[in-house]
């Protein structure tokens, strides 16, 4: 059943088949070949793998982040924290990895970071003298963090598939979340000073005032999602309903550069996003439904450890396999077929579910930037209506301190373990 399995998924991935319709065929060529099981199985299968209440939080974030991102709330984002930091060397682009960070603690889409943030910022970037190459790669980059800093959404699925705590998760992201930003911060800080690139004026109290002013309705929602998730005033599935409110309420009444007419299109986007989202999962739960019924994790364990004695050179294997597959296929569903898979070899290394999630989501926000499959560099080379080969040029210096992260965080799970083990546990 294993080579069928692989045979057929691997002549349609290279056919060009969508990875939702070949999970599926993959599940009902297998159950036809090899057991007697009736395909009304799938159809059931299908049904409850979306029958869980957490994955109600897919559609509303995504909601949230296209609010957010179609208001104004990314540009005051900008203005608070280029206040902050725009008269460092090279704080123009520190305040865009800045302002990256806050909005992915609101919106948790990579996507919908590079648009919002790098729609404002690119462009003040290239007006400030700063390098096209280096503003198109840094921005690109630093919205892939809509990933790792929580809520997010990649997160909320692997803790489906692997029935791994949300809130663990979510704090567990924090510190690699920031560890990646403080590392391009201090690139970038070495490139400015490389080059001598133009310093702003330091913010003077009141103007910092004023930017804290028109920004904190923006600054308080990721407080208040992740603050009512930490101290158990709702779950993170309730959290991503206050979210919607939130950002409906501020940017309806408050900032007012968020239109009734707009709800209509704005819903239609997220809703859209959402089913091809939930049917990669729920076409990605029958395929496991199906290894699990066969014990193809537990084969697939013996035969790792046979090869591999240490969890440390397993992790490695996983992140080259990862790194390789992103640049073949979405990541995200790739964590969703092969973590399961790795399930049963995770516990007998006895490798934290949660440090291996920490470790999948950092290999996704990496191949989000690999192409031809690497959604953030399309993404950024539509707003910026530059060729895909211009994007890629700029993002290939930022891969390096990527890779480098990705190693900090899988050997010294302490990174993305401490929150977690302090706060709930």
């Amino acid at each position: 059943m294993i080579a069928v399995i692989c045979l057929c998924f691997f002549i349609l991935l290279f056919a060009g088949v969508p990875i939702a319709i070949i999970l599926g065929v993959t599940t009902t060529v297998s159950l036809v070949l090899f057991t007697n099981t009736p395909l009304q199985i799938i159809a059931q299968q299908l049904f409850n793998a979306l029958d869980k209440f957490v994955l109600l939080a897919v559609p509303f974030f995504i909601l949230a982040g296209a609010i957010m991102t179609r208001g104004g709330i990314a540009r005051r984002l900008i203005d608070f924290v280029n206040a902050l930091v725009g008269w460092f060397p090279g704080g123009l682009a520190m305040a865009g990895v800045l302002a990256c960070i806050f909005f992915a603690a609101i919106s948790g889409s990579s996507p919908a970071t590079v648009v919002a943030i790098g729609s404002i910022m690119i462009p003040a970037l290239l007006k400030a003298g700063y390098g096209e190459s280096f503003s198109y790669g840094l921005i690109t980059v630093s919205g892939s963090l809509g990933i790792m800093i929580p809520p997010s959404i990649p997160m909320i699925l692997y803790c489906l598939v692997m029935n791994v705590s949300v809130s663990d998760m979510f704090m567990a992201g924090v510190f690699p979340g920031l560890l990646i930003g403080v590392s391009l911060m201090v690139y970038t800080w070495m490139v400015a000073m490389k080059h001598g690139w133009r310093v702003e004026a330091r913010a003077s109290l009141s103007q910092l005032v004023t930017a804290t002013r028109r920004g904190v309705w923006a600054l308080m929602l990721p407080l208040i999602v992740l603050g009512g998730i930490y101290s158990g005033l709702f779950t993170p599935t309730e959290a991503a309903a206050v979210s919607v409110v939130y950002a409906l309420l501020v940017e309806l009444c408050i900032y007012r550069e968020f239109r009734v007419t707009d709800i209509t299109s704005v819903c239609q986007e997220a809703a859209v996003l959402s089913a091809s989202l939930l049917f990669i999962l729920s076409c990605a739960m029958t395929f496991i439904w199906l290894l699990t019924a066969e014990q193809i994790p537990q084969q697939l364990a013996d035969i790792i450890i046979s090869h591999i004695d240490s969890p440390w050179l397993f992790l490695f294997s996983v992140n080259i396999l990862f790194l390789i597959l992103g640049c073949f296929m979405d990541d995200v569903s790739a964590m969703l077929i092969l973590s399961p898979l790795f399930l049963e070899t995770l516990g007998r290394y006895n490798i934290d579910l949660v440090h291996f999630g920490i470790v999948m989501v950092l290999n996704i926000q990496i191949g989000m930037l690999t192409p031809p499959f690497g959604i953030n560099l399309f993404v950024a080379a539509g707003i910026t209506k530059q060729p895909l080969v211009m994007i890629g040029r700029g993002v290939l210096p930022f891969l390096g301190i990527m890779l480098f992260c990705l190693f900090l965080v899988t050997y010294i799970p302490w990174i993305s373990l401490v929150l977690p083990q302090f706060f709930l546990h």
